[in-house]
């Protein structure tokens, strides 16, 4: 049974709240027969799938707010859906190429003052465009952090011990205690004493380094937006990217994808590499040139990878990467686990709850929105 969670105190219902604050704005007044409440908050849900993605409608339904659920793929779908919403729970990644809240969609949006995302990523909407119409946006910040860094280990722990090779070798018919196929699997090194290098110093990486720290890595980090207080909290060392690439001898991914780091990852800095290095991306697939990443790998560049995201999702059959035997791709996977599944969906409501009761998200990306979004809705959310 869903409790309500701590921290959304309950003020006054929201047919009274927004009614009386928002007055002048075109809040709509309806009646919801089954339960003679008003009406003046509408939310849509915009992936609904019923019987595969689960909903939290009553902690909604009981604060006054009406709940919409359809499924969209294309920006025109979005803004037909969407145009009259007062909040949106979305997911925070395209499952189309037109899942997109670009700055036309975000135009056409007329009473909204929430996009609530379900994932961690935000890379499907435009944070700039949302802010100049007064309309926050929000993560989730703390989904899936266990599982991520777990699968980040275990690709590290994976790659390390040359699973890739190991399990088809052993599947034909070798067998470590073959002195021609031991040969063929040096060298291999004890992980105390290596190099991680983090790119992105995020929620994810910071759950990695207990976790690696406990297999003896020496830790270092490229996030120069991050505050130095963070480093020494946790014991790591900030470097510059291409001292962390010289130096790592595992090269994982935590950064958000933006227009500046798409493809920050190419030939030039592949080549930095330790060619006994492993390259680790469990963030997003954009955020690395594929073609680089081939050639890095195919020429021994560097050692291999461990992949969980790609590019283009699925790839496609002849897709390079796929024929290379130095490569784990693990297919976006890294996410999943029947609790953080939970998380996933859960989030968003409780932060339409949130705006709801005059209380700013918690996963608020934007936060110079608030001036803006309290003088246009004439809300002063805590």
């Amino acid at each position: 049974m869903w409790k309500e969670p701590k921290g959304l105190t309950r003020r006054m219902p929201v047919s009274q709240c927004y009614n009386h604050r928002v007055q002048g704005h075109g809040c709509r007044s309806g009646k919801n027969k089954k339960e003679g409440r008003n009406l003046s908050f509408r939310v849509v849900v915009t992936f609904y799938v019923p019987g595969l993605v689960p909903t939290y409608d009553e902690l909604l339904i009981r604060l006054g707010a009406q709940v919409d659920k359809t499924f969209c793929t294309t920006e025109e779908e979005l803004m037909s859906a969407c145009s009259e919403a007062d909040g949106i729970i979305a997911l925070g990644i395209r499952i189309t190429p037109g899942y997109v809240f670009s700055a036309r969609v975000i135009e056409n949006l007329n009473k909204c003052r929430l996009i609530a995302l379900t994932g961690i990523g935000y890379d499907n909407v435009d944070i700039a465009a949302a802010t100049e119409k007064g309309i926050c946006v929000a993560n989730n910040p703390y989904y899936c952090l266990e599982e991520v860094s777990d699968h980040a280990m275990a690709l590290i722990l994976a790659c390390a011990r040359k699973f890739y090779q190991l399990v088809p070798d052993i599947k034909s018919g070798k067998w470590s205690t073959q002195a021609d196929y031991l040969n063929a699997l040096k060298p291999l090194h004890r992980l105390s004493g290596q190099t991680l290098g983090l790119i992105g110093f995020g929620n994810i990486a910071r759950t990695l380094v207990p976790k690696a720290r406990a297999f003896g890595f020496r830790i270092i980090t490229y996030a120069p937006h991050v505050p130095d207080k963070l480093f020494k909290a946790f014991k790591v060392e900030s470097v510059g990217l291409e001292q962390l690439l010289e130096e790592s001898d595992f090269v994982s991914m935590h950064t958000t994808l933006t227009p500046e780091t798409r493809h920050m990852m190419g030939l030039p800095q592949f080549k930095k590499m330790k060619p006994t290095a492993y390259f680790i991306n469990t963030a997003r697939g954009e955020l690395v040139d594929e073609r680089a990443l081939y050639t890095a790998l195919s020429k021994g560049l560097i050692a291999g990878a461990g992949l969980d995201v790609l590019e283009s999702e699925p790839p496609a059959q002849d897709d390079p990467l796929l024929k290379l035997n130095n490569v784990l791709i693990t297919g976006h996977f890294a996410y999943y686990s029947e609790e953080s599944r939970e998380e996933l969906f859960r989030w968003p409501w409780e932060e339409v709850a949130r705006i709801l009761q005059g209380q700013w998200p918690q996963g608020l990306i934007n936060a110079q929105v608030k001036q803006r979004f309290s003088a246009k809705w004439g809300v002063h959310p805590k």
